[in-house]
């Protein structure tokens, strides 16, 4: 493997490739297309290209397709109804519309072809992103396929697992949108690339800079890194670019009817991201139209910081051009329609995986949130502190683990105490009540919320941004609680909480001393507030309402520093970069095969500008006042 690691490295230093097609050959050797100078093309097998004399060759093949974007001249083309047909059956005959579903299962922990399951997202969250945003931690260490100490432990058996959903959507999402016969039926193409651009999203916020402009282009293998600003503006050019072929269809194209029934019939069909099924018909697009412009408004806070003026310009344009403004246009899987539970109910309740963080006890006691009058259960069994003695009674209390701890083992009580710990009520997460949302209004409006104190022109307020966003942040399913649902019940004295309650978190088993709450700001909404507050208390109000979805929770929490947490304990057990009192600031690569170090090193490193760790701050991620 070392000499496969320095030839790879004489091809780039001393060759000058810039691109390059490596893949498995049956013997499990990577091999190398290279093209003679009279255009003879030779694969070689990477062992043997000590014996290859490259003054015979000209350069190294990279076989990639056509861009997978939307132009004008694709989606004001006016095709003929056997053009359509014949696109449609010729996508489903080759599983290409079936491969586009899996892509959307992808995206929430689903494998294989299949809805999300809980051994995918548990790899895909919660043994990263759910544990750096602080949602929960982990109460005991070993698992079927691997062993975790510590929320920043860098587990051998789960390096890299947050990246492989991203990788499966991908590649069921690039066949589709390279085949030619997409350009048929562009709405199609233009929603499957927007989806395409929420995997992108997600996971260049997990690590930084990746292969993008290699994926898109359906590379064989993709091994350019792209740094983080790159791929965020290709990605806004895109999002630009469906917005307008949606248009086109929705109001300026005037399609013809069987035109958009053949479209509604295949959203109905192959695409259960949006609630157009249970609410209307799904030929209308629009919610995807403000899913794009939606998911354009996230990027562009993202970047506040290191590029204010440009992410005023992006969130202004997402504004003017139509983003979530009701529950109905929310976007992400609904077991209602699709018929699946959430995994968090096996991973959390049945397995003992999961149990509450103590910073998110802390933040949801001392803002008598909802949550703790119907959702967040109280210890499922007395726990003995084992150096006093001292009993808490089972149901006593909302006790969470501080993040860091190291951990047990067993997963039952009797066992390890820790599984007696806090978690939320399995019943309110089963039944289909607990959607997996890509984009919640709520999120929305809070992102409009920081825009209007940024002095930004978002269409409103921010006050009424945020008081709107606070009575829609439920994560149960719109329609149960259009029937009645708890939070409903207590969300209006929670807007009107105006100082934190007293709280001091204390482990029921002794560990550390008590920890009193950081969270000094109440809920109720002040105009007489400093712009720092009103962003704490925006940025607190998003966290509470993402959850779960911690990626974007861990993202704004690294931007912003909110909301205020419990500096997570032993830090010193992930890769030694983190110093006592700062967060993992991305997620490493860490790759472990010659080649993929090779990558990492040469094009990886560079495109990210700094080492390979946990602590290394991505571009958007700068170290500088929010204001």
């Amino acid at each position: 493997m070392k000499k496969i690691a320095f030839t790879f490295l004489v091809l780039f230093t001393t060759f000058g490739v810039q691109a390059q097609t490596i893949v498995k050959d049956s013997i499990n050797y990577p091999t190398m297309t290279i093209v003679r100078n009279n255009g003879q093309s030779i694969i070689y097998n990477v062992k043997d290209l000590e014996q290859v004399d490259f003054n015979q060759y000209t350069y190294i093949e990279k076989q990639v397709n056509e861009e997978a974007g939307i132009t004008p001249e694709i989606y004001t083309k006016e095709p003929s109804e056997s053009e359509v047909d014949n696109a449609i059956n010729t996508l489903k005959e080759g599983g290409y519309l079936g491969q586009n579903l899996a892509g959307q299962y992808n995206l929430r922990g689903g494998k294989e072809g299949g809805l999300p399951a809980a051994h995918a997202y548990q790899r895909q969250y919660s043994f990263g992103p759910d544990l750096y945003a602080q949602y929960f931690t982990i109460p005991h260490k070993d698992f079927m396929y691997g062993t975790i100490t510590s929320t920043y432990d860098v587990s051998s058996e789960f390096k890299g697992a947050s990246f492989i959903a991203y990788t499966m959507a991908k590649d069921n999402f690039m066949p589709l949108l390279h085949h030619p016969s997409v350009n048929s039926i562009p709405e199609i193409k233009a929603i499957n690339l927007l989806y395409y651009c929420l995997a992108a999203q997600e996971h260049a916020d997990l690590a930084g800079p990746y292969t993008y402009m290699d994926d898109k282009t359906n590379a064989s293998n993709s091994t350019v890194y792209n740094d983080l600003r790159t791929i965020y503006y290709e990605i806004v050019e895109d999002l630009d670019a469906i917005v307008a072929c949606l248009n086109y269809y929705q109001t300026e194209g005037n399609r013809p009817d069987w035109y958009k029934k053949k479209i509604g019939d295949l959203m109905m069909r192959y695409h259960q991201t949006g609630r157009e099924p249970i609410t209307g018909d799904c030929s209308n697009l629009s919610s995807f139209i403000k899913l794009a412009n939606s998911l354009k408004l996230r990027m562009a806070m993202h970047i506040v910081k290191v590029e204010p003026e440009t992410a005023k310009r992006w969130a202004e344009e997402a504004v003017a051009s139509g983003v979530v403004e009701s529950v109905d246009e929310q976007h992400g899987l609904y077991p209602i329609i699709c018929g699946f539970r959430h995994p968090l109910c096996d991973i959390a309740c049945s397995w003992g995986d999961l149990r509450l963080s103590a910073s998110f006890e802390s933040l949801l006691v001392s803002l008598n949130h909802p949550y703790t009058k119907y959702f967040i259960q109280p210890n499922n069994t007395d726990i003995t502190n084992p150096y006093t003695g001292e009993v808490l009674p089972k149901g006593t209390r909302i006790c969470g683990i501080r993040s860091g701890q190291f951990v047990g083992d067993g997963q039952v009580a009797a066992v390890n105490p820790l599984q007696a710990y806090s978690i939320f009520d399995y019943n309110r997460f089963d039944g289909g009540l607990a959607p997996m949302y890509f984009l919640k209004w709520a999120e929305v409006d809070l992102l409009r919320a920081e825009g209007a104190i940024r002095g930004w022109n978002m269409g409103g307020t921010a006050k009424d941004f945020y008081e709107r966003a606070i009575r829609n942040a439920y994560f149960e399913d719109p329609i149960l609680v259009q029937h009645g649902v708890a939070y409903a019940d207590h969300v209006e004295d929670y807007l009107n909480l105006e100082e934190p309650v007293d709280y001091i978190s204390v482990d029921p088993l002794g560990a550390g001393e008590p920890w009193p709450s950081v969270t000094k700001i109440g809920v109720k909404w002040n105009e007489g507030d400093n712009l720092e507050t009103k962003l704490e208390k925006i940025i607190t109000q998003k966290y509470l309402a993402l959850f779960p979805l911690s990626t974007e929770a861990w993202t704004e929490l690294r931007r912003t520093g909110y909301p205020k947490l419990f500096p997570v304990l032993n830090t010193n057990d992930g890769d030694g970069s983190i110093e006592q009192g700062d967060m993992i600031r991305r997620i490493p690569w860490l790759p472990t095969d010659a080649v993929t170090k090779i990558l990492v090193n040469e094009r990886g490193v560079p495109a990210l500008g700094g080492p390979d760790k946990q602590a290394t701050r991505l571009w958007w991620d700068v170290d500088a006042p929010n204001f």
